[in-house]
Formats: structure tokens, C-alpha cells, sequence
């Protein structure tokens, strides 16, 4: 008797929760393409099959063309952005490493944090909420600490700030130090660029531009970086971050290091195989006239940007609340009415702009078009008479 077991098809009454349909238009999580799904719900592997490895190593190489980079070392961390986040800083940052650090909203205090608890001297160099950072004013930063690794932040989420980080690159590496760069919100919606801006190590997630459900961060290494790793002298402090011991089970002895979903492996190879087939260049210019689209139709309503155009993310648009609007009332609106989902802000920012993701699928005229019209009605049922 075959031991081989046929999984029944299930419909969606049969099991046993059944959430609210949403159409995701916050920050992240963000909208999954259907072929995303329909991968995620083929027969799980072992984390150390053949098959898995080749699901893996296919997401390397295609996870290469999305950051930009000829980097050999670049994969996924089994965590979320913030577990990335974790394994650039733990695995560059021993007690005592200074470490500067570009402080323009969260998540750039997100990093000062796990760079503390690693032992850090960190030196910030601040600036309010929906500003970026001049070339000249990164350059004299970093020239004047003179730090073993650089910090920043490439598409700030909680603002909505592009930084361009050329500039902080070069500077780094003229006074030998390495760059760490958060790329959680752009990669896969708008360059990233990683070699040619010179970023050492730079990591994302899978629930912003690729349209994946969380649970996976993207990571990649540049071979700067690798030397000082392997030249370290002391260990890292996580065991689970460890990028040597990671990059050894998925590249070269695949011993078990730990239990890895391919669930999740799944759905990432689909999400990249969905932009190889438009083209990642298309696919940055679908984002980009996304955006433009959605701030023509919101400045059209009286609505006005927290960040001058030359500085926005492309798939992250913050907007101004309105003076007199509670934007919770808005908020509350669109997910009871139209079963859409956004943020407000937080931090110096709470109750004084939207974030709004248009990304992935929903990163069409026809959708920003319907949003417009639905979120316009949200502020008026809020008093907005603009």
C-alpha cells in the first residue's frame, strides 16, 4: 500500500477562520498577488531537501537582480525586517565599535538600540522627522567621527523619506568604515542599487515591495564585509543572526542550523519570479507613476506632502491630516466602509499625516483612482471640507 498521501482540496467553509477581506494600502503588510498564495499552499519540504535548496538558491540569484548587486552572499534570514535589522548590527558591531548613526525617524532609533545592546559608542547625527540628509552634511559627519560602521536608513517608513546614500558610502569607506543600510519599504518597488551606491550590508522584508506576506528578511554582503566578519575577533553575540553559520547551512555544508519554512521560502520565489517576469525596471516605473498619480489626485483634494518631492519614497506617500481632522475617524472609515486598510503616524508624527503603501498589485492608475475616491470620502465623513 503507498504510503503517498493525497492532501483533499478544502473549501473556505471548511476551515475553520475566515478572516475580513482587505484591501492593504498601509505600509506594510501589503497586498499579495494571488500566485503568491496559491505557492504557499503546495506540500511543504524538509529544511534540508534537495528541493529546498533549490527554491533557495534560486531566490539568491534572483534576490541579487531585485537589491542590485553581484554580492555571492546574499539571502533570506528566517525572521521579519527587524530580525535583519539585527543580523547586519550584531554581526558588525562588537563592544566598543563606534558607530554613527543617520537619526531621521524610527527605525533609525530602531538600529541605535540593537547597536547599544551589542556594546556600541554610537554618535548620531539628527535631524527632525521628514528631513534627509545633504551630501556635504553626511560627508563632514562621517569624516569628523571617523567610525568603524555607518548606519542609515534608505527608505524611512515612518515619514516617508527617500536618503540617497552615495555619498555616506564614499565617505564611510575613505575612513575604512562599513555601511549598513535599511532597505526594508523600497526593495523591490524602487532601486536600491546596492553595489553602485556601495552599501556593505543591506537588508528588507518580504511584506513591502515584493508583496509577500512577513516572515522572511532579504539580506545581502558585500565581500568588504565578509573580510572583517571572518577576521573578527570576538564572537557574535546571537547565535541565530550569525550570518557565518547562516550563509554555511544554505551555501556550503547545508547542515540543519535551524528549522526554515519553506512555506514562506515558497511564496518569496513566487513574488520574485512575479517581477522577473514584468521586469524589475517596469516594475520600479509602475511604482513610480503609482505615486505620482496618487499625489496629483490628493494635492487635487487640498491635501498637501510632509516630504518635498525630490526626497519621497515612491510606494510610501505621507500626507498631511487636514487641520481640524481626526485622522483616526478617517482610518476607521475606510477599513468599516471599503474594508481598506492605511496608517497614521507616530512618534512626532502621530495624528499629523496618513501612510499610505500603494505596492505590488495594488500599484495601478485603476487603483489609486479607487482609493482616491473611497479616501475621499473618508475625510469628508470626517468634516474635511477641502
Amino acid at each position: 500500500m503507498s504510503t503517498t498521501q493525497q492532501v483533499p482540496t478544502l473549501s473556505a467553509e471548511e476551515i475553520s477562520i475566515h478572516p475580513p477581506k482587505r484591501l492593504l494600502f498601509g505600509p506594510g503588510p501589503t497586498q499579495v498577488h494571488p500566485r503568491v498564495y496559491q505557492a504557499m499552499a503546495q506540500p511543504i519540504v524538509g529544511h534540508l531537501d534537495p528541493y529546498f535548496f533549490e527554491i533557495s538558491h534560486d531566490n539568491q540569484r534572483m534576490l541579487r537582480h531585485v537589491f542590485g548587486t553581484q554580492n555571492e552572499c546574499t539571502f533570506v534570514v528566517s525572521a521579519t525586517g527587524s530580525g535583519g535589522m539585527e543580523t547586519a548590527i550584531t554581526n558588525l558591531v562588537e563592544p566598543g565599535t563606534k558607530v554613527a548613526v543617520f537619526a531621521n525617524g524610527y527605525f533609525c532609533d530602531r538600529m541605535t538600540d540593537m547597536a547599544k545592546r551589542n556594546g556600541a559608542e554610537v554618535v548620531r547625527f539628527e535631524k527632525p522627522w521628514g528631513e534627509a540628509f545633504t551630501d556635504v552634511e553626511a560627508a563632514e559627519f562621517i569624516h569628523r567621527e571617523k567610525p568603524k560602521v555607518v548606519m542609515y536608513v534608505a527608505a524611512e517608513t515612518s515619514t516617508g523619506v527617500f536618503q540617497r546614500g552615495d555619498a555616506i558610502c564614499a565617505a564611510a569607506h575613505e575612513v575604512g568604515a562599513l555601511v549598513i543600510a535599511d532597505c526594508v519599504t523600497s526593495l523591490g518597488a524602487m532601486p536600491v542599487n546596492v553595489d553602485k551606491t556601495g552599501i556593505d550590508i543591506a537588508y528588507s522584508c518580504t511584506q513591502k515591495g515584493l508583496s509577500c506576506p512577513p516572515g522572511l528578511s532579504p539580506i545581502t554582503v558585500s565581500p568588504r564585509a565578509l573580510e572583517w566578519l571572518n577576521a573578527r575577533k570576538t564572537p557574535v553575540r546571537s547565535w541565530y543572526f550569525d550570518i557565518k553559520l547562516i550563509s554555511d547551512y544554505l551555501y556550503v555544508s547545508k547542515r540543519y542550523h535551524h528549522t526554515a519554512s519553506a512555506t514562506m521560502f515558497y511564496g518569496l520565489h513566487e513574488a520574485l519570479t512575479l517581477i522577473d517576469e514584468e521586469g524589475v525596471a517596469h516594475r520600479w516605473e509602475r511604482h513610480r507613476q503609482a505615486h505620482r498619480d496618487f499625489v496629483k489626485g490628493a494635492e487635487a483634494m487640498g491635501l498637501k506632502m510632509l516630504v518635498p518631492e525630490e526626497l519621497r519614497i515612491w510606494n510610501l506617500n505621507t500626507p498631511l491630516v487636514p487641520e481640524g481632522v481626526d485622522d483616526a475617524k478617517v482610518r476607521l472609515a475606510l477599513v468599516r466602509d471599503h474594508g481598506i486598510e492605511i496608517a497614521g503616524g507616530f512618534g512626532p508624527l502621530a495624528g499629523k499625516v496618513f501612510r499610505i503603501g500603494i505596492m505590488g498589485p495594488l500599484a495601478t492608475r485603476d487603483h489609486v483612482e479607487d482609493f482616491l475616491a473611497k479616501f475621499g470620502e473618508a475625510l469628508h465623513s470626517a468634516g474635511y471640507n477641502g
